[in-house]
């Protein structure tokens, strides 16, 4: 049975698994675990990622990401991609590092968010890498320690966990604090690691007493949430491969949304592809970008090569570029 094709979209909230091939170790040492958050650190920095929480196994992570513009598969790419060169390098290994896929789970929001933060801070208590709070609570190597500034980086978003606890920090800090505490007597918790029906609802019993009253819900294993949700996120994610296809189908490529961004912004070919820190110009490069990523579905790499510039500045293009786009209500094609 072929595999479901990743659910992204702009803003959404990912619960991230990675594990090394034949479950074999993917840190070795903190050198390691240094080296792959030095790298996690640059990459959320740059392409606008949230990073809510975060724990190193010895082999497999976790983390919990808000996408911005940049694609989940673009900043998983580049992490794995990188880390496994850099590991190989230094421990004169060869071949695969990670399992070939890694898990992405869609997770709604409002409902999954702060349960996610405190399963995956609480995964080394879980692993026997700690063995009580106090020590986790100074791990370097979770996010947990971070959220109760015991340890710092400048790329995870605490605030925004804390504020979801007081206003006041020191108050968030001690909610928080307690919160992850209670959930120490939970244990492994399987509806959080995967989507789908059944772990959404809590298990089996949840979804037989909901159809004794005739009630149906929609499940993915992509997905976690409840039915609505999971209705409305698989609805978009159709639309937008229905999208890509009617654009593909009727031959738009690279070369079609550069024409069509030089008719909408009154410049010539050439001058939109041009570089150079006009400001039309940088706008219209821009809304290329953001097309030819979004809508066409180029690679941030591919387009770095057609521009001659960086991966980050691509992704900060295509940001610059969906704002163009909105400002001035431009269509790709008309409807």
């Amino acid at each position: 049975m072929p595999r479901k094709s990743r659910i992204d979209t702009p803003g959404a909230l990912h619960h991230i698994i990675a594990r090394g091939i034949d479950r074999k170790n993917i840190f070795k040492d903190d050198k390691d675990r240094d080296n792959f958050l030095e790298r996690l650190g640059a990459i959320i920095e740059e392409t606008k990622t949230h990073c809510f929480a975060w724990a190193l196994i010895p082999n497999h992570f976790h983390l919990l990401i808000k996408t911005g513009t940049t694609p989940i598969s673009t900043v998983m790419r580049r992490l794995l991609t990188g880390y496994a060169v850099s590991f190989n390098r230094r421990h004169r290994r060869y071949g695969h590092l990670f399992q070939n896929r890694y898990k992405s789970i869609l997770c709604q929001e409002d409902t999954y968010l702060l349960e996610l933060v405190r399963y995956i801070h609480l995964n080394p208590l879980r692993a026997g890498i700690v063995n009580n709070l106090r020590t986790l609570n100074k791990y370097p190597y979770c996010g947990h320690a971070v959220i109760l500034r015991k340890q710092k980086n400048n790329w995870q978003n605490t605030e925004y966990v804390l504020r979801m606890f007081a206003k006041k920090v020191s108050k968030a800090r001690s909610r928080y604090q307690e919160f992850v505490k209670k959930g120490m007597a939970q244990g492994r918790r399987p509806e959080l690691v995967g989507g789908g029906l059944v772990r959404s609802l809590g298990g089996w019993s949840a979804v037989k007493a909901l159809r004794k009253v005739g009630a149906y819900m929609k499940g993915d294993e992509r997905i976690l949430g409840g039915g609505d949700f999971v209705e409305s996120i698989l609805a978009k994610a159709k639309e937008d491969l229905e999208l890509k296809y009617r654009l593909k189908a009727e031959g738009y490529d690279f070369d079609t949304v550069v024409g069509r961004v030089s008719e909408l912004m009154g410049l010539e070919r050439d001058e939109v592809l041009s570089p150079g820190k006009y400001k039309k110009v940088v706008e219209a490069r821009s809304v290329v970008c953001y097309w030819a990523m979004r809508e066409i579905g180029i690679s941030q790499g591919a387009l770095a090569k057609k521009f001659s510039i960086s991966q980050p500045a691509i992704s900060m293009a295509v940001k610059r570029g969906e704002k163009v786009v909105n400002r001035n209500n431009f269509l790709l094609f008309d409807t």
